[in-house]
């Protein structure tokens, strides 16, 4: 890809993670009203940002296939990955223990499980299910550059009924239905992104479609959760499909998801600061996710912040904007010190046994040796 449109993605996943952190902020902040209860201005303000964010994770996922499609499978990425989710999830509840934030005698055996094996213990359930399906993306890959493009959109549509229109659809909560928190989900959204940069989508030929097609998808998602709400309140049912919209495996999520996805495809981003900043942010974005989502403090930070939903609406929604730029500043300076050390550790082990034992390995996973 050139260099330009590699800015688009990268500004769309900067907003994504950003849509990430409003997500948290308005949940875990404990400023986002239940449906079921009475709503007050700033009540509605809430959930119109809940909407907007709601297609984060997707959005994440749209981008990471459509590269992963195209990309070799690297062990020594694998091994990154697994070390920066350690980093996190062991550093976080020192630096507490020592500023007297956490006590030591808080800490059990169950909770020093999730530091030390926090992907096999889903203490970030995100980072378990990605790397979940990094290590099934050279299966993925290799069937979808196999597959022809009918067997590949029959396949997708096959797994989109069973896994989401029917839930979409259904009044119910279903047994099998992980509301798009695991990585069966994941599979099914990287081989949706790996269809878009294979073949592409015709309708979406245009930023002003996907654009248009966002707010619709969007507006379809709020729309549905008042009338669904509107019927609860009347009838006193259909409350576990109350926020059924809001799941990351709707069919109107997804909708959303692809659309603004392409409508930051066909933006002609053009060269300077502003893509250059982008550029160099971006990989910072999984570390931003990593700091504030650990297990000790992701109830804490937005008490730190104030979070409240008190005030004018119009001031709760800038201070609520204002706080996700904080904490995303925040952990990209985290992460780039993180990424520092990772990069004068790594400096010890490059070249070597170990550095040929992993190019070898890499080459099986890729089909280039026997």
């Amino acid at each position: 890809m050139k260099k330009k449109r590699m800015a688009n993605m990268e500004v769309l996943r900067i907003l994504a993670m950003m849509m990430v952190i409003m997500l948290h902020y308005l949940s875990k902040g404990k400023v986002l009203p239940a449906m079921t209860g009475s709503l007050t201005v700033n009540g509605y303000v809430a959930w119109v940002l809940e909407t907007l964010s709601i297609v984060s994770v997707n959005v994440y996922m749209l981008i990471s296939g459509y590269f992963l499609t195209e990309s070799k499978f690297r062990c020594g990425r694998l091994i990154q990955l697994v070390c920066q989710v350690l980093f996190y999830s062991i550093m976080v509840p020192v630096i507490l223990v020592a500023l007297g934030v956490l006590s030591v005698s808080d800490l059990n055996l169950y909770k020093l499980l999730q530091y030390v094996l926090p992907v096999e213990m889903e203490q970030y359930w995100f980072a378990t299910a990605y790397v979940m399906l990094y290590l099934l993306t050279p299966i993925l890959k290799c069937a979808v550059h196999h597959m022809k493009k009918t067997q590949l959109k029959v396949t997708i549509i096959i797994l989109l009924l069973f896994w989401s229109v029917n839930k979409s659809i259904l009044p119910v909560r279903l047994t099998i239905d992980e509301l798009g928190y695991d990585a069966l989900w994941f599979v099914c959204v990287y081989l949706c992104a790996a269809y878009i940069r294979l073949y592409g989508i015709k309708w979406f030929d245009s930023a002003k479609k996907g654009i248009w097609g966002y707010l619709a998808g969007c507006a379809g998602i709020l729309g549905i959760t008042l009338v669904i709400r509107g019927l609860y309140l009347t009838t006193g049912k259909f409350e576990d499909f109350l926020i059924a919209t809001y799941h990351y495996n709707h069919i109107l999520n997804l909708f959303a998801a692809i659309s603004i996805f392409y409508g930051f495809y066909y933006w002609k981003l053009r060269e300077g600061l502003f893509a250059s900043i982008a550029l160099k942010i971006a990989p910072y974005t999984f570390g931003v996710y990593l700091l504030h989502e650990q297990v000790e403090i992701r109830y804490l930070w937005p008490v730190w912040l104030g979070a409240s939903a008190e005030g004018n609406p119009f001031g709760f929604a800038v201070r609520s904007i204002f706080s996700v730029l904080m904490v995303f500043a925040c952990g990209v300076l985290t992460d780039m010190v993180r990424n520092l050390i990772f990069t004068g550790i790594a400096k010890i082990f490059t070249g070597g046994r170990i550095q040929h034992c992993l190019s070898r390995l890499d080459s099986m996973l890729n089909g280039e040796s026997s």
